[in-house]
């Protein structure tokens, strides 16, 4: 039972800490504040983490984990839906797309972005791990992209490694484009406009 407790509390920090840090960066996010949210003592803060810094490499574990866990889904229902690997990828693409539409309000932010414009706030393991993170989505990517050309041949001047890179940045840029402009579609078109690109980059029209 004490676990559990333990758990939740942790969960319910990395929760705030989350939403605060999406809202207005980790520079300008206090432990303090924090804290208080939660109702914790500062001891019962610094039981589940150490520092700012410990804090902030939890926050992106559990950010890579999930977005990990959602592509998973995604692509793998296109894969079910699909023999064809062109077919099973765009039909991912637009339950990607479908999601962030069905998002209540605009993308929360992308606490990787977050970690990257203010990395001298943090210890080489966690700026480390923000790398990380974005080349294992990038080689996701690619590796899809990469079975689609062993049935599709890819048009001339377009590579596969770019067109990966392409989509990581894509959903990066749009979710910044969406809250700048208060517009939660951006996404979603951006995302349909990407797969447009893909399904023309393989020959189909």
């Amino acid at each position: 039972m004490e676990l559990k407790k333990g758990a939740a509390t942790r969960e319910r920090i990395l929760d705030i800490a989350q939403a605060a840090v999406l809202s207005k960066g980790f520079a300008a996010t206090s432990i303090e504040e924090i804290i208080a949210e939660a109702g914790l003592t500062k001891s019962g803060f610094f039981y589940h983490f150490r520092d700012k810094n410990e804090l902030a490499h939890a926050l992106l574990r559990r950010y890579v984990a999930e977005n990990d866990a959602i592509f998973d889904d995604i692509f793998g229902r296109g894969r079910q839906l699909s023999d064809d690997p062109l077919e099973a990828f765009l039909i991912g693409l637009k339950l990607l797309a479908e999601l962030m539409r069905e998002l209540p309000s605009v993308h929360p932010g992308c606490l990787v972005s977050a970690v990257c414009y203010q990395e001298r706030l943090f210890d080489r393991q966690v700026r480390e791990l923000s790398a990380d993170s974005v080349r294992s989505w990038n080689g996701r990517f690619q590796a899809y992209l990469e079975e689609i050309e062993t049935v599709h041949p890819l048009n001339p001047g377009i590579t596969v490694a770019d067109l990966a890179v392409m989509l990581s940045c894509i959903i990066d840029g749009a979710i910044i484009m969406s809250k700048v402009l208060h517009d939660p579609a951006v996404l979603e078109r951006q995302i349909l406009s990407y797969r447009s690109l893909v399904r023309s980059s393989f020959g189909r029209t």
